[in-house]
This record gives structure tokens, C-alpha cells and sequence, in this order.
């Protein structure tokens, strides 16, 4: 079996490709993101279509002929639709149990000892869109010098703060006492900084910073580190896995940013994963119903990714993914339940179509057998050997 030395392995956030089987299970019937912004004017995304992102199983319009990666639409096993599940998955843990949430809330027990604990007085505690928080919240928050609470659809503590009144590191030191608050029962998936400033109705800044909930089991990052093999983080990766297994990270203000730091890392001599995740399309877009937004994003990924391309090596293997939707035409703001692409290419990559793969944790396995690394109990069948040309 060929083996490579180096996987750069890149999560476009939220960028599903359709509704999951069981989507009506969690509301999000008829969500397709990729539908969604590919007629908008601004999008023009050649390099993707020259890979195969058109190509994938009930991915809508005409289907490219002679794509150049091996592709598939991805099931997620686990029973969950946001960022920490989705990724968990990705690296090889399958979550049967979802992460709680709080459509109503966080219990008032709870939202008190927070309150106690960092001395400051708690805003909101409701379901809410981040930039209408601040916006509905803000002015008080700048009054009393206190804290605004908040969740999603999503397993998240938000705590939103004005940086003039909570200074950045304050505001961090409160996130982590309500990660070490939220265990257990209400251990939800992260913990989230959400610094604003300026003038209402405010700004958010690239200060934000993810608490995760640690990893239960191994991932393919942790056998990959075991094994001497570099594990190189962009993004919020680092905190989505609360930095479990990870050799080196890089955190990112943004796409541009992520973009910058992943073509520079192309140009290193590394032994191992690169696994980025580009924020952007979710945060900046999909959570704002902001299609147009959303393809410009794509499209500007698109032409970075055509210069990308020409600098791998022979023994580099790219894998493109998704870890989620976040439709930005359906009246939600929340993420979707949908299936994902996959598109792997590299020197050697037959570009086969493997049709549906029923867990996002094929990848992993893909992943660990390309870098020689067994799977030991991870999750996830590898592909890798149905695409190697002449196997």
C-alpha cells in the first residue's frame, strides 16, 4: 500500500451538499447550503468543479466529466449537527449521544454559580443570533459591566462582552470557569468568547476563542502524535479538540488568515497532518443568511486553492470536507443537518466516485492508513485503497 508523508486536510465549515436521511429529525428538511449560493452572481468556482465537487452523488445541475479527485457524499453517524461532533467525527470518534442544548436556556441553578463565580452580573440566558445579542444586549452589558449569556440550536455557552468593559483576557478567564462549571450533564461542546466593540448596534472582533469539551476517546490525531508524526493545527482546531493530540497550532483570524498560514505550511518540511478548518462560511455567512456573502467566500477559497494545488508534492495527499451545513436560505440561522463532499487528490489519486460513505470517520481512517498509522479502535473504514491509480 502506498503510503505519504505529508495530508493536508482542509473543512470548509458548513458546507453540506444536501439534507441528511434523518434530517427531518432535526427540522432541517429541503436544507441544501451548496444550492443555496452556487446561483448567486458572485460565485465562480472552477477549481472545485475541476476536482469533482459537481460530480458527487445528488449534488444538482450537470455533472463535470473527467474530474481530477476521487470523491463522495458523506453521511454523519453521529447524532449531532455542529462543529465539535462534526469534526470529532472526522478524526474517527462517532458520537451515538448528542451533546445537550438548551432551547430555553441554562438552568438558573447554573447561570447563579456562574455568576458568583465570576462576579459578574449574567444578561440574556436565551436562545440568539450573535450579532442581535449584542445588538439587544450590548448597551446594558456597557452599563453594568456584566456578562451576556446565550446558546444556539447548537451544544454552546456563549459569553459576549465589550472589550472597553471586560478586557480580553477577563473575558477569557470567565469562559474558563464556565468550562470547568459545564460537566457532566451540561457538559456542553464548547464554551465560546464572543468580544465586541465600538458604537451600537457593535462590531464582533477576531478575538473569539472556543473552550471544547475534551475528546471521550483517542482520534486519529492522538495516534498520529503517538506515532512521532507531526499534527499541525489552523484555525480552531486546536480548541475544538481541546488541544488533545495535537503537536503545533496556528489560530487564524478568518479565512484570508487560515489560507495564508496553510499555503506557507505547503512550503515547510513536515512529516504528517495539516487539518485546518476555514471559519468563515459559517460564522461570517452562513449563520447571517448571507448567500451572497457565502459565495464570494467559496469563490475567493476557489482561487487560492488553484494556486495551492501546484505546490503539493508528490507524497502529499489533499482531502477537502465539510463538517456540517448552515443553509443560508432557510429562515434558521442555526447549522443543518446535511451530508458533506469529500474530495481527495494527490499524485497517484484515481479520480473514482465512491457514492455515498456512511460516516464522516472514513476519513480518518483514510487519513491514518495514508501516513502508515494503524486505526487501532478508531471509527471508520478507510478508501484508500479503491482510489490508488493501478490498485
Amino acid at each position: 500500500m502506498k503510503h505519504f508523508k505529508r495530508v493536508f486536510l482542509i473543512v470548509l465549515d458548513s458546507l453540506g451538499i444536501g439534507e441528511a436521511p434523518d434530517a427531518a429529525h432535526f427540522d432541517d428538511e429541503g436544507s441544501h447550503t451548496l444550492n443555496a449560493i452556487r446561483h448567486e452572481p458572485g460565485f465562480f468556482c472552477p477549481t472545485l468543479e475541476r476536482l469533482g465537487l459537481f460530480a458527487i452523488d445528488g449534488v444538482d445541475g450537470e455533472k463535470t466529466k473527467g474530474h481530477l479527485a476521487a470523491v463522495a457524499r458523506m453521511h454523519e453517524a453521529s447524532m449531532g449537527k455542529d462543529t465539535t461532533i462534526g469534526h470529532w467525527e472526522i478524526a474517527g470518534l462517532v458520537s451515538k449521544a448528542p451533546l445537550p442544548t438548551y432551547p430555553n436556556g441554562f438552568p438558573r441553578e447554573l447561570i447563579d454559580e456562574f455568576a458568583k463565580r465570576t462576579g459578574r452580573a449574567v444578561l440574556c440566558n436565551l436562545p440568539y443570533s450573535g450579532t442581535e445579542v449584542i445588538k439587544d444586549y450590548g448597551e446594558e452589558q456597557i452599563r453594568r459591566g456584566g456578562l451576556i449569556v446565550y446558546t444556539s440550536a447548537d451544544s454552546v455557552f456563549q459569553i459576549a462582552a465589550h472589550e472597553d468593559v471586560v478586557p480580553i483576557e477577563e473575558l477569557y478567564r470567565c469562559c474558563e470557569i464556565a468550562r470547568d462549571l459545564l460537566v457532566g450533564e451540561h457538559g456542553v461542546g464548547r464554551v465560546i468568547a464572543r468580544p465586541f466593540e465600538g458604537k451600537h448596534p457593535f462590531t464582533r472582533t477576531s478575538r473569539r476563542h472556543d473552550y471544547s469539551i475534551l475528546p471521550p476517546k483517542r482520534t486519529m490525531l492522538d495516534l498520529l502524535k503517538d506515532k512521532g508524526l507531526d499534527t499541525l493545527s489552523v484555525g480552531k482546531i486546536y480548541d475544538i479538540f481541546a488541544g488533545k493530540g495535537i503537536s503545533e497550532k496556528q489560530y487564524t483570524t478568518g479565512n484570508a488568515d487560515g489560507m495564508a498560514k496553510t499555503m506557507a505550511l505547503v512550503d515547510r518540511d513536515f512529516h504528517g497532518l495539516c487539518f485546518v478548518n476555514l471559519v468563515d462560511f459559517d460564522m461570517l455567512y452562513g449563520h447571517r443568511n448571507d448567500a451572497a456573502g457565502y459565495a464570494g467566500a467559496l469563490t475567493e477559497f476557489d482561487a487560492w486553492l488553484a494556486t495551492f494545488l501546484p505546490r503539493l508534492h508528490a507524497d502529499d495527499l489533499l482531502v477537502i470536507t465539510a463538517d456540517h451545513g448552515c443553509d443560508p436560505k432557510t429562515p434558521s440561522t442555526d447549522h443543518s443537518r446535511e451530508d458533506t463532499p469529500m474530495l481527495m487528490y494527490g499524485k497517484g489519486i484515481a479520480p473514482v466516485d465512491l457514492g455515498t460513505r456512511e460516516s464522516f470517520a472514513d476519513i480518518s481512517a483514510t487519513v491514518l492508513e495514508a501516513l502508515g498509522v494503524d486505526k487501532e479502535d478508531t471509527a471508520g473504514q478507510s478508501f484508500l485503497s479503491l482510489c490508488l491509480k493501478g490498485e
